[in-house]
């Protein structure tokens, strides 16, 4: 999907927000499977969501049946809802050959519209994923974790190393093809890097559950075409705790949020 589309989808939902299918087993309702649970969450809030984020971890640690449930997962959502963004949270990062085979694998045969990737080897690691037109890459930048500062924020020739992953990276891509995840509980950052970027897209974890402020998110991150994907995962995926209509409390859920972006 390109911009346009991206931002099409934006102007028709009057939304940002993205949802993470984080989807841990021990947090569901007793007796429904992980696809079960992906499916129904999925029809449940796709009316607010322009886009999905599968975190692949969630996937990979059940080995093949788990990978059986994200191709499904994926193939769902392409079928039902062709609109939609959908996004491999993977984190990847290594040397260039290594690269081409973790683009080919998310983009071509999961047909994922985007993935995050860890640009700490540098722009080899990033590039093949950039050859696919209509694909993006998604490079981290400034995160919400507790421990990000350890490395984002060293000095790096007078700005913070995060600075320069956003410059460098922006260098090498365009606002068609790269995104940058940068975290909502770090609103002068977001400033920063919006401020860099005028024209790319920001992903922006940490509202809901982590206690970001969408309405913040908006006032520093956002540009003429939208420029926000706004994710919520447990805040969302959980709203409902094991009960039965589990499906009703995420789409509650994300109708708040989505109120909250008054786009």
């Amino acid at each position: 999907m390109d911009r346009a589309g991206l931002y099409n989808q934006i102007l028709q939902k009057k939304s940002m927000l993205c949802v993470g299918l984080d989807t841990d087993m021990k947090k569901i309702p007793a007796g429904i499977t992980m696809f079960d649970f992906n499916r129904a969450i999925v029809d449940a809030t796709v009316r607010y969501a322009v886009a999905y984020k599968p975190n692949l971890a969630f996937y990979e640690a059940f080995g093949a049946e788990g990978w059986k449930v994200l191709e499904k997962t994926v193939e769902h959502i392409r079928v039902n809802y062709p609109d939609v963004f959908i996004i491999a949270d993977a984190k990847r990062g290594d040397i260039g050959n290594t690269a081409k085979m973790y683009a080919k694998a998310l983009f071509e045969n999961l047909d994922f519209d985007a993935v995050t990737l860890a640009p700490y080897m540098g722009a080899d690691s990033i590039m093949p994923f950039l050859d696919y037109k209509g694909k993006w890459a998604i490079v981290l930048a400034v995160t919400s974790n507790a421990t990000a500062a350890q490395f984002q924020y060293l000095d790096c020739g007078g700005e913070p190393l995060y600075m320069k992953v956003v410059r460098e990276m922006a260098h090498i891509s365009n606002p068609d093809n790269m995104m940058f995840v940068t975290g909502a509980t770090h609103v002068a950052e977001l400033s920063s890097v919006r401020k860099a970027v005028p024209d790319n897209f920001l992903l922006v974890p940490g509202v809901g559950a982590q206690g970001g402020s969408v309405e913040e998110v908006i006032k520093y991150g956002s540009n003429s075409k939208g420029g926000l994907l706004i994710n919520a995962s447990r805040s969302i995926l959980y709203a409902g705790g094991k009960i039965n209509d589990f499906e009703y409390e995420a789409s509650e859920a994300a109708k708040e949020l989505v109120e909250k972006m008054a786009l």
